[in-house]
Parts: structure tokens; C-alpha cells; sequence
């Protein structure tokens, strides 16, 4: 009897147990009983963390790594819908035939667990393991007993929240009601898991789950749509407080509740607003301002480990982060809750405000961008998440379901149900124009299949007039890091139609229909083509150098002259489209003989625009001009960055595991004048903080180099990045990849083809 009340008593939340105890005496209470000294009592429960860690992959997890002789003790971290194992030691052995257990799993931290919303579990240890097989149903089996050893296999259901659980054992005999009890000292961790195929984030293919799950290290693609530019980035999803950190976003910053944590749709939209901070102070805080004191720039990140450190620790947003840093930072979440997630780039990124399924630029008499005028914008790259889950909740469309990747965005820029947030939408949805699909469909497809529009503005009171309509300006190069090599995927096809099909038109035709805004009030283009115009721009050009603008104009007339009026300008913008900064206007006027042709040159030295330059170096460049006695107007713009010196990082010999290899880093100063106060900032495998070597100042043309000693934590894949800022230069990065070969202990044996044969403990 005291053993069935017991247990009804510890389905009750702790504050009605204490409102129980001081009721009056009128309301029945039990008496005091002591169990059976036969009832089996748990002296101690072994995680059996090695055990665990291989078969749930989370051995690399620092909680599962703590030693506990000097400091906290190991934390369990495991993956619903699949067992893992527990090594009980009890007073005597038990016996099946007069001992029964069970398990209650409560919420850490919830202070009204339920049944109903799933945050408490009781389950009884069953005799056999295939009893415990419903992918859907929490269970507890007995594998073996040997002695006063009992090991038993707990399975959490395959939909089981994913959170931080306490659990407790009850013990007593079947011939008597009263029992003991035994609280694991500290909660275990329960993560997602893309191996179970019952599970709503499984995913398959393993070369890909390995990559989206386990893989520490990353590539964001940055630069422009001509210069695509590659950054290493580590997410550090196993390294310490940054599962925690996660945690803690999810349910404080994103307000999800217990009740709602096994599910991923809810969770990754949680992500997308808890990394930002506009309207519920998470993780970091945008700035897109170009000052940056009081923080640091965004482009001094090098990974999601110091930022998730300093958020956990103080709880407030960290200073700065720009598209990439967020998106780095939600991808290491992402993977730490064990949703597969990778970082996806965009170039030639459309910022719609408008829902209007286009991009709207005004410009002056000059050919100037109105600035003033445009809530519109064309990033030169923008950078947000796909998640991998399944979605039921989207239903069956023509092509099948919309399982599969999702997109999700951090980046603070519309809101969504109130807050900024963005996702997850269904790339397959996205890339068929189904835009009124949740969530937020519409903002990405026009982000990728957007048409650019420019409109001549003449004044309030005169018509806009329609001077260029650009249907291929908009998602380019749409990149990701490839599956286990060090290079660029791209995924454009995944997002849309190719350019010029006709499935591409039908598409963009179809999501016009569903949207609701349009420019009604223009006059088209004259259509002219007796004069070419074609812009030119040197493919590579490093920063420190000058460089051309070039415009050919050629008269196609055989028999008409004509005389062109123009400019060619050139500013200096931030990789979002905003904030110009003019550089350089050349006037020209040219005269064109029938079939001639002629070249308009505008040279930019680095003086001219090296004080103007954004943190990420980008350009704009335009062309403005009329053809005299004909009402044609041409405007044409493009993007572009100077290039950057890459960091040069080099191994002294052959990396093995859990031995010292020397390493160098180097970086040649391209500027024509000197730098100052320089560092560098290097984070890596087997680097368990990061190294600053500091340069008070580098002279032109000068070489400098800093060495280290790095030891590989594990066989297999590694690496290093490095990143260099001056007052004169920043945003400097460079990295190498590397293979770390097992210790000679830790090789079993070779195969005839020399492949090596090593220990399954030392590689994921």
C-alpha cells in the first residue's frame, strides 16, 4: 500500500505535496510505514558513459568527458527512441520472481510535471527487452544480472521531449506495497536523434548526417556573387556550457514550453528568434552600423564557443553579429539538440519589405540610388539555416510531401507572428512558389527568385518611369559546405528553377498571383537598341591596388550618329546594399560615329577609396546615360569586393593523435602603408582556448609569422583557423583541414592496401 502511495506521491508536483503534509488533520494521511528490509535497496548507478557515448554518438559532448576528480562528474547525454544502458549495484542480486523497479522521469527544472503534457514518465522495468520495442512508448527492460549487478536498458519514446530529465528508481518486493528509493544525482540529457528512423529529424543517408551532425568545423561562404569567398567557421557544438547554452535559449529566450520540446518545428522556430535579440534579448545583437565599440565586430568571430560561453554566463546579448555570425551560432544549436543543420549562402540576396515578390530601386536624374526612397534591398550575400525534419503539418503536395531540408533565418529583419524570426519554410515549398505555406515562404522565395526593378524619379508629382527590369539578379551561387571535403556545394537547384526555363516564369507567375502588392502608377522604357552598352570590371582585384571601371558603348546604326550623356559612379556600401558612401563620379559625353564604338575609363586609385571602404570591402558600381533626341534611358549597376590576403597555416609534419605537431601561421601585409596594432586570433582542434599572437605594427610588404604546438584531441578530421585585424585591415582569415592519423597503440592491425584497421573508440 505505501509503496502504490508513494508513488501516486511522486506523480504530484512538489508544491501540492507540501500543501498535503500541512492540511489539517480532517484530511486522511497515511501512516508512517518502513519498507522490508528485503526490499532490494540501489547503492549506486554507473552511467556506463563509454557505452553510451559510442552507441548514441555523444562521447565528444565535454559533459560526457569530465573526469569528476577534479572537478563536476561526467553527465549523461543520449538520443531518444533508442536504449541506452544502466550498471546498477544493489545490496543483493535480484530476483525476478520477488523484486519489481520502476522508473519515474520528470523535467529538470518544471515545476508541474504532468502526464498529460509528457513531462513525467513512470514506466516498470520490464523482464525482457523486446517488451520495451514501441518506438512511441518510454520503457525499461532488464538486459542482465550477474551478482549484485543489475543491468537494465531505459528506452525514452522516439517523440520524448528533448530536455534535461531527473529519474528515479523504486524498488520494492511484489508480495508487499512498501519500497525504497533512489534519485540519480544529477539529470541526464536527451537529445534528438537523426539515427532513429522513428524519429521526426531521421536522416538517412550517413555521409550527410555526419556532416550535419558531427562535424565540429564548417565553411561560410561570404564576399559577392563575383567573388565568392570561403570562412571557416567552428560551431564547437560539443565543447563546454554550449548544450547547456542551448537549452537555456530554447526554453527561456523562445519560451518553449516543456510540452512542446520533443517537437522540431517548434523548436528550430524558437531558434530563429532566440539567437537575435530586437524583442527578446537572446543570443546576439545585430549591428550593421559600422561601429562597433562596446562589442566585437562581427567579422573578428571566428566560431559559436566564445559567443554561447558569454551568453550563458551572463545572459545578456553578445556584441555584434551580422547574417553570418547568426547563422553560425543557430547551426551550432541546431546540432548540439542533435537536428541535423547546415549554413546556406545566398548571393545577390533580395530584403523584400513589401511582399511584393520584387525589388524596388529609385534613382535620380544623376543615376544615383535614392537611398532615402528604397526600404528594398539587395544584400550582396545573406546567410541563414536548413534544418533536416520531417513535416507533417505541411501536408501531401503534387511533388509529394515537404519533408526534407527546411529553411530557417536569425537574422532580424521581418517579424513574423509578432516576433523576428523566420521559419522553418520548406525548401521544396519555396523552390514550387508555394508561398502562402508556413512559415514565412513568401520572405524566402522572394529572397532567391525576386526580380529587380529600377524606376527613374522625376518628383511627387510626375509618373515613375520603368528604366530596367532585371528576372535574373536575384539567388545566385546559393552555396553550403560539400559533404566531407573542404569545398562549395552549391544548392541552387534545391531553391528554384533554372534561370530562363519555363518553369522558373510559371513559378514566379504562380507566387505573383498569391501575392497582393504591386507599383501601378509607370511608364515603360522607350525599347531602343541601336546603342550597346556593356560594363566591364577586372575579375581580381586586391586590396591596396587601384582599379578600372570600364564602359563600352558601341552605335549599331549603320547610317545614324548619336550622342550619349552619362555617369559612371562608384561607392563604397555595406554587404547588405545599405549605407553608400560616395568614392568617384565621371561625367562623360561621347559622340558616336555610325558602327563606331567607343571605351569610357574611370580609374579609382586606393587613396581615393581605401578611407571610404566598409568592413567587408564591397563596392557598388553604376552607370547612368541618355541617348540624345530618343527618350532611352540606360542604368546598370553591379557589386563587387576588393580581395583580401588569405592567412597562411602550415603542419611541421603529419598529425597523430594525442601527440604535439608544430604549426606556423603567417600573413604578408598588402597595403602601402604600415598596420598597426595587429593580432592574430587562432582557434582549432586541440586548441582549448584561443591563441593571440599580437603585431604592434607591420611594415609595408612585410612578412609575420607566429608558431605553436597543437595536439589533436582524436583521430580523423581537424581544424585550424585563423583570423588577422589591424587598425588598417581586418576581416583576414585562413585555414587548413587536416587528417590526424591514429597512435601506433591505437592501430589494430593493416590490410593488404594499407588501409588502416583502427580502435572504434578513437573516430566517430
Amino acid at each position: 500500500m505505501s509503496y502504490i502511495y508513494d508513488y501516486m506521491e511522486r506523480l504530484l508536483p512538489t508544491s501540492w505535496r507540501r500543501k498535503r503534509i500541512r492540511r489539517p488533520m480532517m484530511i486522511w494521511s497515511p501512516p508512517e510505514y518502513s519498507p522490508s528490509s528485503d526490499v532490494l535497496t540501489i547503492k549506486s548507478v554507473d552511467l556506463c558513459i563509454e557505452e553510451n557515448g559510442k552507441s548514441h554518438h555523444t562521447k565528444r559532448y565535454e559533459l560526457m568527458t569530465r573526469d569528476g576528480q577534479y572537478g563536476a562528474p561526467p553527465a549523461l547525454v543520449v538520443r531518444r527512441g533508442q536504449a541506452f544502458r544502466l550498471r546498477l549495484t544493489c545490496d543483493r542480486p535480484f530476483d525476478r520472481s520477488r523484486d519489481a523497479m520502476s522508473l519515474i522521469f520528470t523535467v529538470d527544472q518544471d515545476e508541474r510535471p504532468t502526464h498529460g503534457h509528457g513531462s513525467l514518465v513512470g514506466v516498470a522495468l520490464q523482464q525482457f527487452r523486446h517488451m520495451i520495442e514501441d518506438p512511441l512508448e518510454w520503457g525499461a527492460a532488464i538486459d542482465f544480472v550477474s551478482g549484485d549487478v543489475l543491468e537494465i536498458l531505459v528506452k525514452p519514446a522516439a517523440n520524448a521531449l528533448v530536455t534535461k530529465w531527473k529519474l528515479d528508481f523504486d524498488t520494492k518486493l511484489l508480495s508487499e506495497g512498501f519500497g525504497k528509493s533512489y534519485s540519480l544525482p544529477q539529470p541526464f540529457y536527451l537529445l534528438f536523434n537523426p539515427w532513429c528512423k522513428d524519429d521526426q529529424v531521421y536522416l538517412e543517408d550517413k555521409a550527410l548526417r555526419d556532416e550535419c551532425v558531427m562535424n565540429d568545423t564548417t565553411l561560410i561562404w561570404r564576399g559577392s556573387y563575383n567573388r565568392l569567398r570561403p570562412s571557416v567557421w567552428k560551431f564547437g557544438q560539443f565543447d563546454k556550457h554550449v548544450l547547456d547554452c542551448s537549452l537555456l535559449l530554447i526554453a527561456k529566450v523562445g519560451k518553449v514550453s516543456a510540452t512542446h520540446r520533443g517537437d522540431p518545428i517548434r523548436v528550430c522556430r524558437a531558434i530563429s528568434a532566440a539567437v537575435n535579440s530586437p524583442d527578446d534579448d537572446g543570443a546576439l545583437l545585430g549591428n550593421w552600423s559600422g561601429d562597433f565599440s562596446g562589442g566585437i565586430a562581427p567579422t573578428k568571430w571566428v566560431g559559436s564557443v566564445e559567443i554561447l560561453q558569454q551568453f550563458y554566463k551572463k545572459q545578456k546579448p553578445v556584441k555584434f553579429a551580422q547574417c553570418w555570425v547568426f547563422a553560425g551560432v543557430v547551426s551550432t544549436i541546431a546540432r548540439a539538440i542533435g537536428i541535423p543543420s547546415r549554413v546556406i549562402t545566398n548571393y545577390s540576396s533580395a530584403h523584400d519589405t513589401q511582399a511584393s515578390l520584387t525589388v524596388d530601386y529609385f534613382v535620380d536624374k544623376n543615376g544615383k540610388i535614392m537611398e532615402e526612397m528604397n526600404s528594398d534591398s539587395i544584400w550582396n550575400y545573406h546567410v541563414w539555416n536548413e534544418v533536416w525534419m520531417q513535416r507533417p503539418d505541411l501536408g501531401i503536395g503534387s511533388d509529394g510531401d515537404y519533408g526534407g531540408w527546411q529553411a530557417i533565418d536569425s537574422t532580424p529583419q521581418e517579424m513574423s507572428d509578432g516576433m523576428f524570426r523566420c521559419g522553418p519554410a520548406s525548401v521544396l515549398a519555396v523552390k514550387l512558389g508555394e508561398i502562402a505555406k508556413p512559415y514565412d515562404n513568401n520572405f524566402l522565395f522572394a529572397e532567391v527568385n525576386a526580380d529587380k526593378v529600377f524606376w527613374r524619379y522625376t518628383g511627387p508629382a510626375h509618373p515613375l518611369k520603368l528604366i530596367r527590369k532585371d528576372v535574373f539578379g536575384i539567388g545566385h551561387f546559393i552555396s553550403t559546405k560539400a559533404v566531407g571535403k573542404w569545398e562549395r556545394e552549391d544548392v541552387t537547384s534545391s531553391y528554384k528553377f533554372a534561370e530562363k526555363s519555363q518553369e522558373e516564369r510559371d513559378t514566379m507567375l504562380k507566387a505573383l498571383k498569391q501575392a497582393n502588392s504591386a507599383f501601378s502608377r509607370y511608364y515603360l522604357n522607350e525599347d531602343f537598341n541601336e546603342v550597346y552598352f556593356n560594363f566591364e570590371l577586372r575579375d581580381d582585384i586586391k586590396i591596396g591596388e587601384a582599379f578600372s571601371v570600364i564602359l563600352q558603348i558601341k552605335n549599331r546604326s549603320s547610317e545614324t550618329p548619336h550622342t550619349i550623356n552619362g555617369y559612371l559612379n562608384v561607392e563604397t556600401v555595406l554587404y547588405t546594399g545599405k549605407q553608400r558612401e560616395f568614392v568617384k563620379k565621371h561625367p562623360f559625353t561621347v559622340n558616336l560615329d555610325p558602327a563606331s564604338e567607343e571605351f569610357i575609363r574611370m580609374e579609382v586609385s586606393f587613396d581615393e577609396y581605401y578611407k571610404k571602404l566598409r568592413d567587408q570591402a564591397a563596392f557598388n558600381i553604376s552607370c547612368f546615360a541618355t541617348v540624345e533626341n530618343t527618350e532611352y534611358e540606360f542604368f546598370a549597376q553591379d557589386d563587387f569586393r576588393v580581395r583580401k590576403p588569405d592567412i597562411k597555416i602550415k603542419l611541421a609534419d603529419t598529425p597523430v593523435s594525442q601527440s604535439p605537431v608544430e604549426v606556423t601561421i603567417a600573413l604578408l601585409n598588402p597595403l602601402p602603408i604600415p598596420l598597426r596594432k595587429g593580432i592574430f586570433h587562432v582557434e582549432g582542434s586541440g586548441i582549448e582556448k584561443p591563441l593571440i599572437f599580437k603585431h604592434p605594427e607591420v611594415a609595408v610588404d612585410e612578412t609575420i609569422s607566429n608558431t605553436f604546438v597543437l595536439t589533436p584531441p582524436f583521430a580523423g578530421r581537424g581544424t585550424i583557423a585563423a583570423k588577422f585585424t589591424s587598425r588598417e585591415l581586418d576581416d583576414v582569415d585562413g585555414f587548413v583541414a587536416f587528417e590526424a592519423k591514429p597512435r601506433p597503440e591505437d592501430v589494430l592491425m593493416e590490410t593488404s592496401d594499407n588501409e588502416v584497421i583502427e580502435r572504434t573508440d578513437i573516430v566517430d
